[in-house]
């Protein structure tokens, strides 16, 4: 047997220490021999579409161009350079980012990383995109990302944003850049309005694409140091490209894949000292949504640290991942035996993690490129602002709550939030079941509420997911829809303070999020998974919700 059958094993290159836990060394190890024989690491590395089997075979051969991207993305630095410091000239020092999913959380977590402000705008909620349009305009710079061209979301946005500018006399061709997949219909229309427009690698999936001009044009254009992010990945590329059982890569997906297949289907993320606690959001959508599918898939469960109430090592099915550079040595154990900490800089991590998510995929028998369920939310969605949807009925009212029920676990005759929550986590499955919290509000106006993850968790002994609405539906709403049926899911709903139109379009940003709650709590019906939804009169309303949760 090889060196990787220890108890504990280090793995330790340039820039990088991943220290692992394991229930079987002599099982793990054959995991990752396994591997090493197929060479799955340098076929990755050179692009290979089989890897994940027939089926997967077309997406994947339009899905592998991030491998390359710590060289390939390198003639942006200059170019972003310049354009920087040619709007900082101008005194153009806030810039809002409107996107979603990977356009959204890479460059979030980089800005986070480097200490420098980036103003992202992931949300379709009212409150939330007033405060983005009304803070600094005359400083602001937009940056408008979407892979496809017409996220519904990114455009109203833009449509928000372009008529902001107008009004205040500002001509909106000097404010807004625009990024996007060669022809899109985004690219024309930004060529037509006179926008900066930077062109994506189309062979990039959004949630590989960290590295791309999706992930480097707003974090640079806020002050990030994309060039060093670019060397961080660059320093781990040649050992995850490598057929050996010291590959960083192939440990990881090893651990993740394995342990799934051993039943152990969730990961818990926590920060460890990083100086990017927000890397959980962005590897809970890398892992969420290429592993989530068939009735398959790695649910991650994002906490803001070690000393969360609920990190317990008592949950058979859980990994706990760290990373940062405090080595958690013997505080936590896992019950499970899954376990791994990873010492790296963010642009390590981020290719680390995009290797190990696609490595996992093969050992679980998925393909970690496409994303089955993703539209169908959409599509219920649209359905509802055409009026070809069916509105819910609430189940009843309960002060300044209104409830709304999926059919067929709901009991007859509950009348308070406080008894339909009971029952809705009556139903949850006490060896493998999850909460999922999804909370259509302003993400930073109501972010104490996501305090109710802990509350939950700590009330049901299970994991709990909190994600905002709409941007979870881009991460972790393939998981629910295509992973495991084993989670129940909470919506939080409320009226604004205020609702705004969306410029040229014939529904506002709080019809258009409600149809997007809506539409996915129809899905997730029709799959079977039971959905409660708690929707409020406004802001002030939400501590009779927090109270019924505890």
């Amino acid at each position: 047997m090889s060196d990787v059958a220890e108890s504990w094993n280090d793995v330790t290159g340039s820039g990088y220490t991943l220290t692992f836990g394991y229930p079987s060394a002599e099982a793990y190890a054959a995991v990752v021999e396994a591997l090493v024989a197929d060479r799955v690491a340098s076929r990755l590395g050179a692009r290979d579409r089989t890897l994940w089997g027939p089926a997967a075979e077309d997406e994947a051969g339009k899905r592998l161009a991030w491998v390359g991207l710590s060289t390939e993305s390198r003639p942006l630095v200059a170019e972003l350079a310049e354009l920087a410091a040619t709007q900082r000239a101008a005194g153009l020092r806030r810039v809002v980012l409107c996107g979603m999913g990977g356009s959204s959380l890479a460059p979030e977590v980089i800005c986070e990383a480097d200490g420098v402000d980036l103003v992202v705008l992931d949300s379709s909620d009212p409150d939330f995109v007033r405060t983005a349009l009304e803070d600094r305009l005359a400083e602001t710079v937009v940056v408008v990302s979407s892979k496809s061209g017409g996220t519904v979301e990114t455009d109203s946005q833009r449509r928000a944003f372009e008529k902001a500018f107008t009004d205040a006399g500002i001509d909106p061709a000097d404010r807004i850049v625009v990024v996007t997949d060669p022809g899109s219909p985004l690219e024309q229309s930004a060529r037509d309005a006179g926008y900066r427009v930077f062109l994506a690698d189309p062979d990039v999936g959004g949630r590989y694409s960290a590295l791309t001009a999706f992930g480097l044009v707003p974090s640079a254009l806020a002050g990030a140091d994309i060039g060093r992010l670019l060397d961080e990945a660059e320093s781990i590329r040649p050992a995850l490209e490598t057929d050996s059982v010291d590959n960083p890569g192939l440990r990881l997906g090893a651990l993740l894949g394995a342990s799934n297949l051993a039943g152990v289907d969730k990961v818990v993320l926590a920060s460890a000292g990083a100086p990017y606690a927000g890397f959980g959001d962005w590897a809970e959508q890398l892992i969420a949504e290429s592993t989530g599918k068939d009735g398959k898939g790695i649910l991650p469960v994002v906490v803001p640290s070690l000393d969360a109430p609920d990190v317990a090592p008592s949950r058979p099915d859980e990994v706990l991942a760290t990373f940062g550079p405090d080595t958690p040595g013997e505080r936590v154990s896992p019950v499970s035996g899954w376990q791994v900490h990873v010492d790296a800089s963010l642009g390590a991590q981020m290719l680390l993690w995009e290797h190990a998510t696609a490595v996992a995929g093969r050992i679980i028998g998925i393909n970690p490129f496409d994303q089955p369920d993703v539209e169908s939310a959409k599509a219920a969605a649209r359905e509802l602002l055409d009026g070809s949807g069916a509105s819910p009925t609430p189940d009843f009212v309960d002060g300044a709550v209104t409830v709304y029920a999926s059919e067929g676990w709901l009991p007859a005759g509950v009348v308070t939030v406080a008894d339909a929550v009971g029952s809705l986590l009556d139903t949850l499955d006490q060896s493998h079941g999850y909460v999922a919290v999804q909370a259509y509000l302003d993400r930073h106006r109501d972010a104490a509420l996501a305090g109710v993850r802990e509350t939950l968790a700590t009330r049901t002994g299970r994991p709990v997911t909190f994600g905002w609405g709409p941007r979870f539906l881009h991460s972790t709403g393939q998981y629910h829809k295509g992973g495991p049926a084993t989670g129940v899911y909470l919506q939080i709903t409320g009226d604004p303070e205020a609702d705004l139109a969306v410029p040229g379009r014939a529904f506002t940003f709080q019809e258009f999020l409600t149809s997007q709650a809506v539409g996915d709590a129809t899905v997730l019906a029709d799959k079977g998974r039971p959905v409660l939804r708690l929707h409020v009169t406004g802001p002030a309303q939400l501590g009779a919700v927090v109270e019924a949760l505890g």
